[in-house]
């Protein structure tokens, strides 16, 4: 076992379940990425929600970020619904992919960085395999870290020429991709007001214009 604190975490959130989740059977393993695998837009997250991908084993399905996150890939036409609410729920991405630096849910919504690191091969492996991506939108510091570790650019680049995170920040790859940089979803950010709907929703304007 790689990861004890995560297994054990997150088997004792399936375990102990939240009160109006209570009917739910929590998925409670590790959680894959979920999209078109032909997918020119690739969407980089931290980790599974304990309550929110951890019981419904979808990425970001079931929580406040995947409320803010479908919504918005429904509003821009790379989502066949606005809400995401369970597996079997209909949802279908249309030249999109979303995933997680790390694949299990973390105490405290906190991975730490030997758990990252043990994650990596995972992400590195689905972008080998999305071989028809032009634009990567990481949510928030640490995703906009480890995709440019699954990438190969934070070795290969000097750290005064890495793509530097801040919100809506767009920059422009060696080999022609593209990362936006977003605060990520969760309910901190939004409900705080440092992410609101209009800065939001901007991002994915970007993302638009660069697609089209």
């Amino acid at each position: 076992m790689q990861c004890p604190r995560l297994v054990e975490h997150r088997e004792l959130v399936a375990r102990d379940k939240k009160r109006e989740f209570r009917d739910w059977d929590y998925w409670g393993r590790p959680v894959t990425g979920f999209g078109d695998p032909q997918a020119r837009l690739l969407i980089v997250g931290l980790a599974p929600a304990a309550h929110g991908a951890n019981r419904t084993g979808r990425i970001f399905t079931g929580d406040s970020s995947g409320d803010w996150l479908y919504e918005a890939l429904h509003r821009f036409g790379l989502a066949s619904q606005p809400h995401s609410v369970a597996r079997d729920d209909g949802m279908r991405l249309h030249d999109c992919y979303v995933t997680a630096a790390a694949r299990c849910a973390p105490p405290g919504n906190r991975p730490t960085q030997q758990e990252l690191r043990l994650c990596q091969p995972y992400l590195e492996t689905e972008l080998r395999l999305l071989r028809q991506v032009q634009v990567v939108l990481t949510l928030g510091h640490v995703a906009h870290t480890q995709w440019l570790k699954a990438a190969g650019w934070w070795s290969r680049l000097a750290p005064e020429n890495r793509p530097k995170f801040g919100h809506c920040v767009v920059s422009n790859m060696p080999d022609g991709m593209t990362v936006i940089a977003s605060y990520h979803p969760s309910r901190q950010n939004t409900s705080t007001g440092r992410l609101t709907r209009r800065m939001w929703y901007a991002v994915f304007r970007s993302v638009r214009r660069l697609l089209d």
